[in-house]
């Protein structure tokens, strides 16, 4: 039973990459451990090196309303500290054996931890699946004239197969892809910052201040941050003997790397495109517009792969969470078949968002970290405290229950997106009174739940 069973099967899948993944949310039997740390800098880079990763920097300059050099402070920031602790999970990963989300259940309970994997479903197998769909549906449209509506089919097709299979056919797709972006999306680099002038201020622009600079570090935090209720579930296949140190730096240097890259190219292409008179309402024309033909086809090509890249983590990961919520799914291929049918689910939602995709796009980002921040200051204080004590017999255990972490999370959410959000569809109290201290909902967030569960788990924990 899926949520129930401790352990795959030993021996029948191995490293074949064309093959259905047995079972659900089991630990990886020693036996099926393969890989080495290094896979993970593909595994977290491939994914990020698409257009999504771009819109965040050109949101920083178009609508947070900072200059380029402030962009560029407030994405290295926001990456490094997303990076960090996206690396401290991963690194977690090899010595359990188990998705992050079912490790979640030491710090929430067997139950509790229905809340967060709930809502990691929703975000990564519906809301960035639908996201990361329309903007590879856009960039192909974009290079053949075809409808946006075809290239969303067929890119969601090529999306749930791969999910489907699984774990490592996941991982190979990663490696694969992952020269062919570099180049391309370097290249790229290159000749947009050649075309950029860092001085170039647009029309409103550099006038966003320290509310603006905080609206940045939290979207670019929001972005590379929502991949860490991921991070466990592609480093647990690693034999238990790799070095924790390798695995946390290549997951974490993988995904900061790539994500600080790109948002500063995307903060740079709004200069490139002013000067180079390129104005258009799909964000991924205008930033293809100043690269040469040959390489602008290259570009958007390198965006529905980026794309895809990203949303197979998303439909494989999004499966693992809904399986941990519980519910008792009987059946050989749990995962294969919910990803199947997210897959489903997604294309519907990606339909419905092919319209504004910029705003959409925006106030999710911006909506996202809400939950993430306190769910990951949970995590990372609950790994604090056991160090390396992991009781893996609690982690299948019905009866097991840690209310702490519920506590903390919920506590987490509320005060801060009470009293500190600061967007479009909700502004929080203390943003009402002074406006320019911007957004700083994650910071809030992530502190606040994090010392709430140290002081209320660290006697049963420590006992």
């Amino acid at each position: 039973m899926a949520g129930v069973s401790t352990e795959t099967d030993a021996g029948l899948y191995g490293d074949k990459i064309v093959a259905v993944e047995p079972g659900g949310n089991e630990r990886v039997a020693d036996a099926d451990r393969h890989g080495r740390p290094r896979q993970l800098f593909w595994t977290w880079t491939s994914p990020n090196m698409e257009f999504a990763t771009i819109f965040v920097g050109v949101l920083a300059v178009e609508v947070f309303g900072l200059t380029f050099g402030q962009a560029v402070a407030a994405i290295v920031l926001g990456n490094v500290l997303a990076g960090a602790a996206h690396g401290v999970l991963s690194a977690r990963g090899p010595m359990a054996g188990v998705p992050q989300m079912v490790l979640g259940r030491l710090a929430f309970g067997y139950r509790g931890n229905a809340l967060p994997s709930a809502l990691m479903t929703i975000t990564s197998g519906f809301g960035w699946f639908a996201v990361n769909s329309v903007s590879a549906s856009f960039a192909l449209a974009s290079l053949t004239g075809a409808s946006p509506v075809l290239w969303l089919v067929i890119v969601v097709l090529v999306q749930i197969a791969v999910a489907y299979l699984g774990h490592n056919l996941v991982q190979a797709f990663e490696r694969w892809a992952f020269p062919v972006l570099a180049v391309v999306f370097l290249v790229g680099a290159v000749v947009v910052l050649g075309h950029s002038d860092a001085s170039f201020v647009p029309e409103g622009g550099g006038t966003g201040g320290l509310g603006g600079f905080l609206l940045t570090v939290g979207a670019v935090f929001g972005y590379t941050a929502g991949w860490t209720p991921y991070a466990a579930d592609y480093s647990r296949y690693l034999p238990e003997t790799v070095s924790r140190w390798a695995t946390g730096l290549a997951a974490g240097i993988g995904i900061g790397l790539s994500c600080t890259v790109l948002m500063m190219v995307g903060a740079a292409s709004v200069s490139a495109a002013a000067l180079a008179g390129v104005t258009s309402d799909n964000p991924t024309t205008a930033y293809v517009g100043v690269l040469p033909g040959w390489l602008a086809a290259l570009t958007l090509i390198a965006i529905a792969i980026g794309a895809v890249a990203a949303n197979i983590l998303n439909i494989y990961s999004g499966a693992m969470a809904f399986l941990t919520m519980g519910f008792p799914v009987r059946l050989k291929r749990a995962r294969a078949y919910v990803a199947l049918a997210f897959g489903v689910v997604g294309f519907l939602i990606a339909l419905v968002a092919l319209g504004d995709a910029a705003a959409s796009y925006e106030n999710f980002l911006l909506v996202i970290v809400y939950w993430i921040g306190p769910w990951l200051g949970v995590m990372l204080a609950d790994q604090w405290l056991r160090r390396d004590r992991m009781p893996l017999e609690l982690l299948y255990d019905r009866s097991y229950s840690n209310p702490a972490g519920l506590i903390a999370m919920v506590v987490g959410i509320v005060v801060s997106v009470v009293l500190f959000s600061n967007q479009t569809l909700f502004t929080g109290l203390v943003p009402r009174v002074v406006p320019e201290i911007g957004d700083i909902t994650f910071f809030v967030g992530t502190l606040l739940a994090a010392g709430l569960y140290v002081v209320l788990a660290r006697r049963r924990i420590q006992a």
